[in-house]
C-alpha cells in the first residue's frame, strides 16, 4: 500500500500512519501551497486572488466567485469549488481528504472545512484519519462554524454561527450547537 502515491491514498480516505515514508511530501506540498498564499492574501485584486486560487486547487475558479483574504489552505489540490460562492475573511480549508463545495454556498468569516484529524487511541494519534467534506448547492455556513471530516451538509442546509458538525445535515434544514443538532427543517 505505501508503494501507491500518498495523495492517491488521501483521496481514497483512511489513515495515513506517522511514520508514512512518503508523509515528508505531504509537508513539501504544504509548503508550495503556502508560497502562493502568501501572494494570494496579499492581493485586494479579486481577478488575481481566483487566478492563484486557480493554482492553489489545480482546478479552474470562476468569475463568479468571490473570495475575503486571508484564506488559508493546507494543501488545495484536494479541494473543489463551483460557480457563485462566497468564502469570507479568516477560513481555514485543511482538504488533504478532500473538500467539495458546490455552486451558491456560502461561507461566513472564521469558518473552519476540516477534512483532516487524528484517531482518538494515544498510541495511534500522530496518524492522520482523513475523509471529505461536502458542501451541498446553496447551503450557508455561518460565522465561525467547523465542519469535521467526513461530514456532508445538505443543499440548502444552514449551519448556525459557531456550530460544531460531525455528522450529515439533511437537506433543507439548520443546525446548531456543538456538537450540532438539527433546530429546524424547512
Amino acid at each position: 500500500m505505501d508503494n501507491i502515491d500518498i495523495f492517491e491514498r488521501l483521496r481514497n480516505g483512511g489513515i495515513i500512519s506517522s511514520d508514512d515514508p512518503q508523509a515528508c511530501k505531504m509537508r513539501e506540498a504544504s509548503y508550495a501551497t503556502k508560497e502562493l498564499l502568501v501572494r494570494m492574501n496579499d492581493s485586494s485584486d479579486p481577478a488575481e486572488i481566483r487566478a492563484l486560487l486557480s493554482r492553489i486547487t489545480d482546478s479552474m475558479i470562476d468569475e463568479s466567485v468571490s473570495v475575503f483574504t486571508p484564506l488559508f489552505v493546507n494543501y488545495g489540490k484536494h479541494t473543489r469549488i463551483g460557480k457563485n460562492v462566497f468564502i469570507n475573511f479568516n477560513c481555514t480549508f485543511l482538504d488533504l481528504g478532500g473538500i467539495v463545495i458546490e455552486d451558491d454556498v456560502l461561507i461566513g468569516p472564521n469558518v473552519s472545512l476540516l477534512s483532516e484529524g487524528h484517531p482518538v487511541s494515544p498510541e495511534n494519534r500522530h496518524s492522520l484519519l482523513v475523509a471529505p467534506v461536502h458542501i451541498k448547492r446553496n447551503a450557508w455556513i455561518g460565522a465561525g462554524a467547523t465542519i469535521l471530516q467526513g461530514v456532508t451538509v445538505g443543499m440548502n442546509a444552514i449551519v448556525a454561527a459557531g456550530a460544531v458538525v460531525s455528522k450529515d445535515v439533511p437537506d433543507n434544514t439548520i443546525v446548531g450547537g456543538i456538537p450540532a443538532k438539527v433546530i429546524k427543517s424547512f
